[in-house]
């Protein structure tokens, strides 16, 4: 079992930019790309539906109040569009594992999380697959994005419930904290296995981080047209996605 407290010494200082960041993010979108399209979204009627799942552990309480700022980046971004509603569902203390009422704004989502404290616990992390695979059961689930920093369980398990989540058109972007190995190796086969993304980040890279959250909300709620617009709009980490994309499609189609 991994400690929660491993790796953390390693931790990039906020604002440094490195070539292994940027290669991470690169890599991330890569793997982005070869996402199948998602469905019309607001353009067709629907709207896009998201689990915004967390480790409330001890070890991530310094970061909560930046996730919750992350979260509004979500709606911000797909707000235009009309067609986004977001579940918070988080793990904490012993065996709790929670998730709210589907929210389609971000005060309403802002004050769930606030009301949240972080408490010691293991890792939980099957618990929000396994959640994920019973929503998509009952009303087609867009996206599952998960933000921790440690894997406590069979990472075999893990995997199998991530290859379910494939099956059913659910893909998983992780967000590590810090640089616990067993954590990256967990995360990135999630990732893998669900058709998703995995992505390490520190406090030096939450700008980046916000902008890729947004980038997947805008294609979780509107699809490839909606992160058509907004890279033309305002480029950045939603331009690189949408190409990736587009660069996957084309090459499906060949």
């Amino acid at each position: 079992m991994a400690d929660k407290g491993a790796g953390k010494g390693n931790v990039t200082k906020q604002g440094e930019s490195t070539p292994d960041r940027n290669r991470e993010v690169d890599d991330f979108l890569r793997k982005v790309r070869d996402l199948p399209a998602q469905g019309k979204g607001a353009a067709g009627g629907q709207r896009g539906r998201l689990i915004f799942s967390l480790d409330a552990t001890a070890s991530r309480q310094p970061t909560w109040d930046q996730a919750m700022d992350q979260q509004a980046e979500m709606f911000s971004q797909a707000g235009s569009l009309g067609g986004l509603d977001v579940q918070l569902a988080f793990y904490r203390g012993f065996g709790e594992c929670k998730a709210s009422r589907w929210h389609s704004e971000p005060a309403s989502l802002l004050k769930a999380m606030t009301a949240v404290q972080c408490i010691a616990g293991r890792t939980q992390i099957a618990r929000l697959l396994r959640h994920a695979r019973s929503e998509n059961a009952k009303k087609k689930v867009s996206a599952l994005v998960f933000i921790g920093d440690c894997v406590e369980e069979d990472v075999d398990e893990l995997g199998h419930l991530a290859g379910e989540l494939k099956l059913v058109g659910v893909p998983c972007f992780l967000f590590q904290e810090g640089h616990d190995p067993t954590a990256t190796q967990a995360f990135s086969q999630i990732a893998k296995l669900s058709g998703g993304a995995h992505c390490r980040f520190d406090a030096g890279s939450a700008r980046q981080l916000k902008d890729l959250l947004g980038a997947v909300a805008v294609y979780a709620s509107g699809g490839m047209k909606a992160l058509s617009d907004r890279s033309r709009q305002q480029g950045g980490a939603a331009r690189q996605l949408h190409e990736r994309l587009r660069l996957a499609d084309h090459s499906r189609e060949s």
